[in-house]
């Protein structure tokens, strides 16, 4: 068995090995030449995309329009593109599965694995003036970059696609010469540029206007550097010459760690390294593997075959099969290696006698129990790098094994591992067509992985696994699920919507709004009406209700939410996009809106507020809202149009005490008008109270008793008004006199509160006769009078208000107060 495991390894220097294995064979069609075509493919198994390699002279058969072809690593036939905009410069992949078209015009058209539009980027007008030469394309921390070589022999580069920021690279002297080889390497979040033009290497980075030139020793001073390739960490660089010198070294060329003479006069038509352990020089019909020291191994084909760089090994696709080469890895090498001794080989062997019942097994355990732990460890290990389910199996069952005989042994690693192979199983079956290695699952992780099944349309797939690996975020493929069933399936909404909820169901964690929006993106607005039904928050069905024109359907919404902020956004989007009288008429079946509505004109739009109540015939409301403007300062000038808008409005609706009020409100605003040009003050905008007030401290009381008259002014009322004036005023003979002038309706305590108000206490005694004799203790006690108040009180016998008169009078005559008190408190 063991030997079966190992019959497809090569050595590799002293202690390390190659394996080359077939992982499928290529479905794609019979009639498919790699010999007159051009190949690439997206990293982490990703797909194929190919097309007619123009530089080959071939016969061309059916339509003239290139086609570009994508299919899946195992053949199998995804989509493609009938060609007619522009020349391809360049084919390529972005980590998302994009593919990358680099035109000759400076643009790169991106599309998806279905050959849908994606967005186009521009690599600046310079590239676009003197076209495009030649290209590469490469991963960063941030995407996918694009660096372009135009005619000119300038380099632009775009770190990433997605968000492209063209920047221009330093030129190199001698503009006039083309180079000869050129790559990209980055280094945290920096690129630069390794440019060769025939023996001279410059390192051209950003933000810098000269190149650096590099020295490297090639064995040859005469020699042109034909190529150049970077490892997937960017940490290596090989570059071959036109001699077949090959040097291998650190990517800042400083150190060398082989110069490699392949002895041929041929040109290899790739230079891609396999992982970091070997750089690969494909030839045609056979692979030669050239290690950073004295390895060298070679692979032969009876076919064109492409190589596909990734971070651990390369994928070899002919027209047949597709293989991966790749190092060994050392857990692998140290279980199978012949003669191990390593302690995951002795576990597999005594797992393998165990279960054929031989007493060996017991032999094999004996000498690995000192280090059972770590055998368990290497076997479960090892099982992730290997490809065939048997080999899985078998080190899986090893595992378990040595398991039994360890009493704190987790089980974690082991579980997640069983996970994680039937993860990688299931990706790798031919009909889905990933075949992602181990160590590569270790860099894209598992989530990663869900989100290339999404991308490939693998829904059902990637929520199986994400159930299987019990992670959180399912919700997230449900979701992509949707948004795809929503622009391409062609069954009727109906049908699209009843199937998308009961896939989702009443799941808060996915969001109906996103589908729906994604439905009206494409056209299908019937369909996102549908999908936001099923949507519970009205915070969110709201706003596209809206977008979408359902303006009524927004409202019910918002008033069934309970929700007035919500309400007043769809009332103000209504206003602004309906003519008024519709807007009217629409909100006057929704009281609640309405009022609202209403509830914002007075506050911020009075013109809106009346032509609310004229279209309603709310007169009542309408002279209210003329009442209103009559007052505010800003609008004294129309005041009495106000005025007599509101007359006629109350007039309308059978008001004619409010009517009546209006035309004496009127009268006295033309009446005010008069006195302010007859005596230059300011008597508009007052009232009838105040107006009377400025006359009588004006002392026009003649004026004031006409206006008195005219309106029925209260004598009470007028004759309050007058005291209070008169004793503002200090005119205490005018104050005497009129309380002689007639019986006063007040009564004469008014007169003494305001002498007293205004500290004439002589004045105040003139009135005491004529006060009541209820009320005399408390305004003699004002005017200090204390033993008369207290005399009056104790003849009244009046105990509250000789305790009045003891809280305020001095302490000389409190006793005496008391004695009061408590005679008549017996």
């Amino acid at each position: 068995m063991t030997v079966l495991l190992t019959g497809d390894w090569s050595p590799f220097g002293k202690d390390d090995y190659f394996r080359r294995f077939e992982v499928y064979s290529m479905g794609w069609p019979n009639d498919i030449n790699l010999d007159s075509l051009s190949l690439t493919s997206s990293n982490f198994g990703g797909p194929l995309a190919v097309m007619r390699d123009r530089n080959k002279v071939v016969k061309v058969q059916g339509g003239g329009k290139p086609v570009i072809s994508m299919y899946s690593s195992s053949g199998n036939f995804i989509s493609s593109i009938i060609w007619n905009s522009g020349k391809i410069v360049k084919l390529g992949w972005s980590s998302l599965c994009d593919l990358l078209c680099i035109l000759e015009d400076g643009h790169v058209l991106i599309y998806d694995m279905f050959s849908n539009f994606q967005h186009r980027v521009s690599m600046g007008q310079e590239a676009q003036d003197t076209k495009v030469l030649d290209a590469k394309i490469f991963n960063t921390a941030s995407g996918t970059g694009v660096a372009v070589l135009t005619t000119t022999h300038r380099i632009f580069l775009v770190n990433s696609v997605r968000e492209a920021k063209v920047r221009r690279l330093p030129e190199v002297p001698g503009v006039h010469n083309a180079p000869t080889a050129w790559t990209v390497v980055c280094e945290d979040r920096h690129c630069r540029v390794l440019f060769a033009r025939e023996r001279d290497l410059y390192s051209l980075n950003e933000g810098e206007t000269h190149p650096h030139p590099l020295t490297i020793e090639l064995g040859d001073e005469t020699c042109t550097i034909i190529e150049m390739a970077v490892s997937s960490n960017y940490e290596r660089v090989a570059i071959f010459t036109d001699r077949g010198k090959l040097w291998i070294g650190s990517s800042d060329l400083k150190k060398c760690t082989r110069l490699y003479d392949t002895r041929s006069a041929n040109l290899p038509t790739q230079l891609v390294w396999c992982g970091v352990d070997a750089v690969v020089i494909n030839w045609g019909l056979h692979l030669e593997l050239v290690g950073p020291f004295e390895e060298s191994l070679h692979y032969n084909y009876d076919e064109t075959v492409f190589c596909i760089q990734e971070v651990d090994c390369i994928r070899v696709v002919s027209s047949q099969s597709m293989d991966i080469i790749q190092k060994v890895p050392e857990v692998v090498r140290n279980i199978f290696g012949i003669n191990s001794t390593a302690a995951g080989s002795y576990l597999l062997e005594a797992s393998k006698q165990y279960q054929k019942k031989n007493h060996r097994a017991n032999e094999y355990l004996h000498l690995v129990k000192p280090k059972l732990f770590l055998a368990v460890r290497q076997c479960i290990e090892a099982a992730g790098h290997e490809f065939k389910a048997e080999t899985q199996k078998m080190l899986m069952k090893a595992a378990q094994f040595g398991k039994t005989y360890l009493d704190d042994c987790s089980p974690e690693n082991y579980v997640t591992m069983i996970r994680v192979l039937r993860c990688l199983n299931a990706v790798r079956h031919p009909n889905v067509g990933m075949p992602i290695t181990y160590n590569q699952l270790q860099i894209l992780t598992l989530q990663g992985l869900m989100e290339l099944q999404m991308i490939r349309r693998n829904h059902f797939l990637a929520l199986d696994l994400a159930t299987f690996l019990k992670m959180p975020d399912s919700s997230k493929i449900r979701l992509h699920w949707a948004c795809y069933k929503v622009e391409h399936s062609k069954l009727n909404d109906e049908l699209v919507a009843k199937e998308i909820a009961e896939k989702i169901g009443s799941s808060r964690d996915v969001s109906y709004i996103k589908i729906a929006k994604k439905a009206a993106d494409c056209g299908r607005n019937d369909l996102a009406i549908k999908l936001i039904e099923y949507e519970p928050r009205a915070n969110l069905q709201v706003p596209l209700l809206l977008r979408l024109g359902e303006d009524q359907t927004a409202l019910i919404k918002a008033i069934e939410s309970g929700n007035t902020d919500l309400v007043y956004a769809v009332l103000l989007h209504m206003k602004e996009n309906m003519p008024l009288g519709k807007f009217q008429m629409e909100i006057r079946s929704f009281p609640l809106a309405q009022a609202l509505y209403l509830k914002y004109c007075r506050l911020h739009n009075k013109d809106m507020l009346k032509d609310v109540y004229i279209q309603e015939d709310d007169h009542k409301s309408q002279a209210e809202c003329y009442i209103r403007e009559s007052f505010d300062p800003k609008n004294s000038s129309t005041r009495e149009a106000s005025l007599v808008a509101a007359e006629e409005s109350y007039k309308r609706a059978k008001l004619d005490l409010n009517a009546t009020l209006c035309e004496e409100h009127l009268r006295l605003s033309k009446y005010q008008r008069n006195l302010e040009d007859k005596f230059k003050r300011d008597f508009f905008g007052k009232s009838l109270h105040d107006t009377l007030k400025l006359l009588l401290t004006m002392q026009e009381v003649k004026l004031a008793d006409k206006l008195r008259h005219e309106y029925k002014v209260p004598d009470r009322r007028y004759w309050w008004l007058r005291v209070k004036v008169l004793g503002e005023l200090g005119a205490w003979s005018d104050l005497e006199k009129l309380s002689k002038s007639k019986k006063s309706p007040i009564g004469y305590e008014p007169f003494v509160e305001v002498c007293w108000k205004h500290g004439n206490r002589y004045e105040a005694q003139k009135y005491l006769p004529k006060v009541k004799d209820d009320v005399k203790v408390e305004y003699l006690t004002k005017l200090g009078m204390f033993e008369e108040a207290a005399q009056m009180a104790f003849e009244q016998k009046d105990l509250e208000g000789l305790r009045f008169i003891e809280s305020k009078c001095d302490p000389s005559f409190a006793d005496k107060v008391a004695s009061f008190i408590r005679q008549l408190s017996k």
